[in-house]
This record gives structure tokens, sequence and C-alpha cells, in this order.
């Protein structure tokens, strides 16, 4: 959650969580009621990371780490103290057990068969989740599909910037306790990378290659079997083709050649030599 995109700006995640909306009287005596949310892709992938931190079946399921914390700091009255608010706010915030916890009501009305629905905005969330992102839920989908998806989205942004709050807001409480002692984690549970910090795949090393249906290396310290040889300068690339007939392996200029100096510096010089090992 730390991680993601939307974190970045602290308080605007903070402002997602609540109900901003803007009201411009018209001249016609309507009133246009606007709210503005994060892209719809952008929220897509923050509800995909919060997913398993929602499900109660799930190892990191929220109200379990923070049992596990409560459980730790039984002897000390503040962070039971905390433990215990923490969890109702949870509750409330992502749980909510009624429709006035939810924060509000859709109630929509078809003219033609004079059909009457409503949907609170907890139930419209999960529609949007599980129904339209991470899963096919048929009941939940069906349940919030009258109300069109914008309705669905509106009602999930302020759920899922409440999980991602509340879940880094857990996450620096754990790291507090670990400095203070309460919480003796093992360091590389806090030093493990969780996200990328580039989408570029670059390694350098020894290219092996043979014919389609040699026999492959048992393991990857065993010797090579026979026909195996070691892509080299003068090894020629048009060679290597996918299923489809596409090229590849493409030539690249080497990371050691010298660059001259460019006319315009904001252009990047090109692409890097990528090799890949066996």
């Amino acid at each position: 959650m730390e991680k993601h995109s939307l974190a970045t700006d602290w308080d605007a995640l903070v402002a997602l969580t609540t109900m901003q909306i803007s009201v411009i009287q018209l001249e016609n005596g309507e009133t246009r009621i606007r709210q503005e949310f994060p892209a719809e892709e952008v929220v897509e992938s923050a509800a995909a990371r919060i997913r398993p931190i929602l499900l109660n079946g799930d190892a990191c399921f929220y109200q379990k780490a923070l049992g596990a914390v409560g459980y730790f700091c039984r002897e000390l009255p503040l962070d039971t103290q905390w433990v215990k608010a923490t969890r109702a706010e949870w509750q409330v915030r992502v749980d909510p057990s009624t429709p006035q916890e939810a924060g509000y009501w859709v109630m929509i009305s078809d003219t033609v068969t004079g059909e009457n629905q409503g949907l609170d905005r907890h139930k419209l969330a999960m529609a949007w989740i599980y129904g339209d992102v991470v899963h096919h839920d048929m009941e939940r989908r069906q349940e919030g599909d009258a109300f069109g998806l914008s309705e669905r989205f509106r009602g999930a942004v302020p759920l899922i910037a409440w999980a991602m709050v509340g879940t880094i807001e857990l996450l620096n409480y754990i790291r507090a306790l670990h400095e203070d002692g309460v919480l003796q984690l093992r360091q590389e549970v806090l030093d493990e990378p969780v996200a990328l910090e580039t989408t570029t795949w670059e390694h350098n090393g020894e290219l092996f290659y043979a014919p389609v249906g040699t026999e492959a290396p048992t393991t990857a310290t065993a010797p090579l079997p026979q026909d195996w040889a070691r892509l080299g300068k003068a090894t020629d690339l048009s060679r290597f083709r996918t299923e489809l007939g596409g090229q590849l392996l493409h030539a690249a200029r080497s990371p050691q050649a010298l660059e001259l100096p460019h006319p315009n510096p904001l252009r990047d010089p090109g692409p890097k030599d990528t090799t890949g090992a066996r």
C-alpha cells in the first residue's frame, strides 16, 4: 500500500476517504453536484492490492494483523486503547453493519416500471471491487447493476482510500513497536522489496543457445549438454525467431561504448544493451 502511487500524496489520499462534494447553483434553479476522483485504472490497481487485506480468510487480513499487535501490547494500556479504537474505526469504515454507517444511500426509480431500488455506499463499493474489478461476483454485480458503473466506482473510492490509510498507519505503528523493542521482527521482514523500482529487466552474463528440442540443463550450475553454444558478437541474431515468426533478439549498442555529445541534451542517448544469463 505504501508504495502505491495514490499514497505518494498523503493529504490527497486522506481527502479521498471523506465526502468532498462541490455544488454549483445553476441559472435554471438546478444544482450541479460534482465529485472528482483519481483515474479508474489507478483505483483498480489499489483495489487489487487491498483485496487480501479485506478478506478474513487471508493471512494478511487487517483485523488479524491488528489482533496480533493487540496481543503483544496487552500489558501496555495506551497501545491497547489504540488497538481497540483502530479496530472500531476500521469496522465502521470498511465493514459497516448499517446503511447509516456506510455514509450515504442511493435510491433510484424506474419511471416506466415504477420499480424502486436503493443501495448504500458500502454495497455499491463491494459491487465495484468484487463485481467489476478483482472478481466477477455475479451476486454483488447484479445487486449494483441498476445503479451503473459510475455509482459503484464512486462508492468504492472512499473505502479503498481508507483501507490504504488504515493499512499504512498500522504498518507505521508496527515499525514503531519494533523500534521500541515491543515487537522483535526479523529485519528482512521490514526490508523485503514489495514493489519494483523499475520495470526494465536487465542482467549481465553469458547467453547460450541450442536448437529446439536439445536437452536442457538439469540445474542452473550443471554443465551444459552437447550442442549448446555461447552467443557472441559474430552470432547471427536473425536465426532467433518466435513461434509466430517475429524477431526474438535484437542488437543494441554496448553500454561501454563512448557516447558523443548530442546537440539536444534532453533526448535519451539510446537504449542500453541487455544480455541474459543462463
